[in-house]
């Protein structure tokens, strides 16, 4: 008896100890972002293409707005040409800005740099700047013809920035300043997920002593598994993010503050 309740005792404190592992403020570390896949972009005979989008784009680049369908995020496209190596795009959402993207390609058309901006439902603004190297042959058209391999992100806003994760006694919250949040338990159900239009639903499950597995869920498909992983001292977390949609991971590392 004394034996069992002295396990019990030791395994309610490891338990504790499990739960409190991924508790804080945690920033990204910008050094140690990984985009594993591919962007592909065309733009010949005045039609832009995005062969890696969700959901895949094609429209004509002529300053004007197209519709976009199958999106959460977008109603409408307006593709403008500045010049050879440089693509504006800008998304809209019931006549709203809902997001940016700014292409501009390398005089040698080797790498190009992304500037990206998106409107949250909480109103703020999120920014995001990484380059890219070209993979291949260019495309014909345009100079961001082509496929192209992002490397690690080079600033990301302020907002953007950090998590905060709180365990429960039987689940985890979440919240960002960027107005995302969710409670959950570890028990694999749906819950609501706010924040995001393209996110209905998270489940989370706990896999080891410092490792949980979130699944996002759209209109209650799949969309996505996080892999989160606090690393033995407590100090920082690695994470992998697999979109299922678009067939990429991102994994980056972060560091308690």
């Amino acid at each position: 008896m004394k034996r069992l309740l002295l396990a019990v005792v030791v395994l309610s404190g490891a338990v504790a100890l499990a739960q409190s592992s991924i508790d804080g403020v945690w920033r990204v570390n910008l050094q140690n972002t990984q985009y594993v896949g591919q962007e592909k972009y065309s733009l010949d005979n005045g039609t832009f293409r995005c062969e890696t989008c969700d959901p895949k784009i094609e429209a004509k680049a002529d300053g004007q707005d197209h519709p976009v369908t199958g999106s959460p995020y977008a109603d409408a496209v307006n593709v403008k040409v500045v010049d050879d190596r440089h693509v504006e795009i800008a998304f809209k959402k019931a006549g709203k800005p809902a997001a940016s993207l700014k292409l501009a390609v390398s005089a040698d058309g080797n790498s190009m740099t992304t500037d990206s901006t998106s409107q949250t439902q909480s109103g703020q603004t999120v920014t995001a700047e990484y380059s890219g190297k070209r993979v291949g042959a260019a495309g014909s058209g345009h100079k961001i013809s082509g496929t192209w391999q992002p490397g690690k992100l080079a600033s990301v806003s302020e907002n953007a920035m950090d998590v905060t994760y709180k365990s429960t006694a039987d689940g985890l919250t979440m919240s960002d300043k960027a107005g995302n949040s969710y409670t959950a338990k570890f028990d694999g159900k749906e819950y609501p997920y706010k924040g995001d239009p393209g996110i209905s639903t998270i489940a989370l499950r706990r896999i080891d002593a410092n490792t949980i597995e979130e699944t996002y869920r759209r209109d209650g498909k799949v969309i996505g598994v996080n892999h989160i992983q606090v690393a033995a001292d407590g100090k920082s977390l690695a994470v992998a993010f697999e979109d299922k949609v678009r067939d990429v991971t991102v994994k980056w590392t972060a560091d308690k503050r």
